[in-house]
């Protein structure tokens, strides 16, 4: 059975993350969403699993930034 840990990646990193990505979205209207989704796995040292949870939950997650 999987532990929280391995299906939820960490709060901090993961709301700097979201906050970055939803700004380069608004700034780089041009860029695709796979493209920043990317940049920002190399910036925040993301692993596989935490660039698919924010693939998969995206659009849900990144109103929440202020």
């Amino acid at each position: 059975m999987s532990s929280v840990e391995e299906i939820l990646p960490s709060g901090d990193k993961m709301k700097k993350t979201l906050c970055w990505i939803s700004e380069m979205i608004a700034a780089n209207p041009e860029k695709s969403r796979q493209q920043i989704i990317s940049e920002a796995e190399i910036r925040f040292d993301l692993s596989p699993k935490e660039c698919d949870f924010i693939d998969r939950n995206l659009q849900d997650t990144i109103s929440g930034c202020s």
